[in-house]
């Protein structure tokens, strides 16, 4: 069954000395589609600024503003309120021979090829294609998502956003970003067409109606085989109730909740927190 969710996500800056002028973006508004539908949304600046809306390129919505006054923090605030999706019945997987086909190529080819957080390498893509013969489609997600737990240890702290899927396999630990990447490698190298998503995660399966507990900024993947499915490899489960998808992409990259660029000191971040709510 479908949740209904509030979320509030905050981020921000403090910088060293007053900055004069900044031009930003931030993905923090849910989609609306494949079953989710956000049913309100708000954003909020401090300082105030004036917002506009686009869709990127690969379909999320982005919130874009700049600042044009000396300001030593930027505070980004966004509210949301989400009916999300169920978990999905997996497709029926077609063959491998026709998951390879030049048709799916064509049109899949971007979630296909290396990215800047998910390059090749050749262990990596060796244990992918081996995963491959020995699973159909469906099956080999979740043997991906076995392969991924068994080499990285979840750690908080160890890796950040500028963090390669390579470096995190070497290291052995990781965030829920690196899971993400780490299987998009595995699954790119054996032909399956996968992309990264980023959202948040409500953290109790049997979440109370009405209470309020910390979140968290979560990614996951989708493999295409004959349609796309959700799945979490750092959880071990499909993507649903609980998941909230905001952006899809390559890898993180494609997908930063902020970004921007300013003239001024030196920043660092004031953090962030997610809030979230079940109603229903």
């Amino acid at each position: 069954m479908s949740w209904q969710m509030r979320v509030e996500h905050s981020t921000g800056y403090r910088y060293a000395s007053p900055v004069l002028s900044s031009y930003n973006e931030a993905r923090i508004i849910p989609q609306t589609g494949g079953g989710q539908v956000t049913l309100e949304a708000s954003v909020r600046t401090e300082p105030a600024a004036t917002l506009y809306r686009y869709w990127d390129y690969w379909g999320s919505q982005v919130t874009a503003f700049d600042l044009h006054g000396p300001h030593t923090e930027l505070v980004v605030t966004g509210r949301s309120l989400v009916r999300t999706a169920p978990e999905p019945a997996r497709p029926e997987p077609p063959s491998w021979e026709a998951l390879r086909g030049d048709d799916v190529a064509d049109r899949y080819v971007e979630f296909l090829r290396p990215a800047r957080f998910t390059p090749d390498h050749p262990e990596l893509v060796a244990a992918g294609r081996e995963l491959a013969a020995a699973h159909d489609p469906a099956d080999f997600v979740l043997a991906v998502g076995d392969w991924v737990r068994e080499r990285l240890t979840y750690r908080p702290g160890t890796t950040d956003v500028h963090t390669s899927a390579t470096e995190a396999w070497k290291r052995g630990e990781g965030v829920c970003q690196d899971f993400a990447h780490l299987a998009l490698v595995l699954m790119r190298a054996a032909g399956m067409p996968s992309r990264y998503v980023s959202g948040y995660l409500h953290p109790l399966a049997d979440a109370a109606i009405g209470e309020t507990v910390e979140g968290q900024s979560h990614a996951w993947v989708e493999g295409w085989f004959g349609d796309w499915w959700g799945f979490d490899p750092t959880n071990a489960v499909p993507a649903g109730e609980r998941h909230v998808v905001v952006a899809r992409g390559r890898d993180y990259d494609d997908v930063p909740p902020m970004r921007g660029v300013y003239s001024g000191g030196t920043s660092s971040s004031l953090g962030v927190t997610v809030n979230v709510t079940r109603l229903a």
